[in-house]
């Protein structure tokens, strides 16, 4: 059996869909994270006008070919590349073509290719889709995006540098081990428990005051982690923000609940029949069950990780201004993001990424316009990440950034003033309280800022421990003084 290569989303989502994928019996093997060196291999190899994801995924397969190849491998007998691929207004649906155009160009006309079609839900070749397939790879999904989630929560305040990050490996290592051998729901939650301890030993400073920043944007590029998006989540967080990062699962839900409105609006249009009824009643039912997959995963880890905005919510709040039904890119989920964001206090800043020239997301922007003018509260930016300029692109983030960063520090002044503590004495109580240093600590709900949502959950703690600094401080002046 030949190995299966794949790749395009984050490391951990690569790495746990690979242990999914091997539970059945398959040989696989992820393709590490596109780099600058992928981009200039995709651009020699592609034809021109294709959107930077077509360039880095295409070149990324192709440099890991020619690795391969140097080292002796005879790659076209040793692999198979399995891909994603639908239809729609967009370059997307000619990636197919370009991955056979660019193999035949680079001398690999012979590598065998899987495309898993998203809008047929299908797959050819030797790669088959089961229902244990897809039940593997929703389960490792979940995981892989709580665990990015939490990781991008607790990092940005973490006391010893690097902590998390190894807790991150740690884990993803211990969920591989589990999802390639045993992946029931049980031993799963049962890891995620593991997990969540070894969270827990990661010291964290939630006085630190970090606006969050949502990375919202066409699929690939707010996705990936790497010179794709100019490692885009990483510098942020270096620029003193937090990143609420969107979970594939949101995706996937997406997906799901688009196709029930479709089926629903084929019923209205050519009539009823049971077999539309009957598709609208599974694709709910499979709807559930994944929402319900999510939570039990989430509160395994205590709740830590973010839950995921309701499908219809977002469908609705983005209808006055993009038709729904106007699929291609994320549709209408950038603009629900964006007004979810401001209307329900989820974030601070709204970053829109995109790549060169994209369609899709080129008609959301001209949308994002009337949404601004009628929440002109909202500090949103939208960037295009072509892969070379990126200095560009960081300034014009770097001065949303600063606006975000004052509203974030209005917001912790007002909840310091309401319970009448400075910022010194909340500081001071965290170097002295280790328990204030646990990264499961109580949150308030009251606020978006994590250091507000700190002082407003634990305000009394942090109170009694400076009347007790004060009360110490006191008596050595009145012994010293005897």
């Amino acid at each position: 059996m030949k190995t299966l290569i794949f790749g395009g989303l984050t490391p951990i989502h690569d790495k746990l869909l690979e242990a999914a994928v091997k539970h059945l019996g398959y040989n696989a093997k992820h393709l590490p994270q596109p780099d600058i060196e992928s981009l200039k291999i995709g651009r020699e190899f592609c034809n021109k006008g294709m959107c930077n994801p077509a360039y880095f995924t295409v070149g990324n397969l192709l440099k890991f070919l020619i690795n391969e190849k140097e080292k002796g491998v005879d790659v076209e007998k040793t692999y198979l590349f399995i891909t994603i691929g639908a239809c729609g207004p967009c370059r997307f649906g000619m990636y197919e073509t370009e991955y056979k155009s660019a193999l035949k160009e680079a001398g690999f006309e012979s590598l065998e290719m899987t495309l898993l079609n998203q809008t047929k839900f299908s797959a050819e070749g030797e790669f088959k889709i089961t229902k244990k397939l897809i039940y593997n790879l929703m389960k490792a999904v979940i995981v892989a995006d709580l665990l990015r989630d939490i990781s991008y929560q607790i990092r940005p305040y973490e006391i010893e540098s690097g902590k998390t990050d190894k807790i991150l490996t740690e884990s993803t290592k211990m969920i591989y081990n589990v999802l390639k051998n045993n992946p029931d729901i049980k031993s799963i939650i049962k890891a995620l428990k593991q997990i969540k301890k070894l969270f827990e030993t990661v010291n964290v400073d939630y006085s630190k005051v970090k606006p969050i920043v949502n990375v919202i944007g066409e699929f690939w590029v707010q996705t990936t982690e790497g010179d794709g998006n100019y490692n885009i989540h990483r510098w942020l967080e270096k620029e003193g923000a937090e990143v609420k990062v969107e979970p594939i699962s949101g995706w996937i839900e997406y997906q799901i609940f688009t196709e029930i409105e479709k089926t629903k609006l084929e019923i209205k249009v050519k009539g009823k029949t049971f077999k539309r009824y009957r598709k609208i009643f599974m694709l709910k039912v499979l709807l559930d069950f994944y929402r319900c997959l999510y939570e039990s995963f989430r509160k395994a880890l205590g709740n830590k990780p973010r839950s995921m905005p309701d499908q219809k919510l977002l469908w609705e709040l983005a209808k006055p201004y993009y038709d729904p039904f106007v699929t291609g890119g994320e549709g209408h989920l950038e603009v629900a993001k964006h007004i979810y964001n401001v209307k329900f206090k989820k974030a601070h800043m709204t970053l829109s990424l995109k790549p060169f020239g994209c369609m899709p997301s080129t008609q959301s922007d001209g949308v994002q316009t009337k949404v601004l003018s009628d929440y002109p509260e909202s500090i949103f930016v939208s960037v295009e990440t072509s892969g070379d300029s990126e200095v560009n692109a960081k300034s014009r983030i770097q001065m949303k950034l600063y606006e975000a960063k004052e509203q974030a520090n209005i917001e912790y002044e007002r909840v310091l003033e309401k319970h009448s503590l400075s910022a010194e004495e909340v500081k001071t109580a965290v170097k002295m309280d280790n328990s204030l240093q646990n990264p499961f600590i109580k949150l308030s709900r009251n606020h978006l800022l994590t250091a507000a949502k700190f002082v407003d959950g634990n305000y009394k703690k942090i109170r009694s421990i400076n009347g007790r600094t004060l009360h110490r401080k006191g008596f050595r002046g009145i012994k010293s003084a005897i």
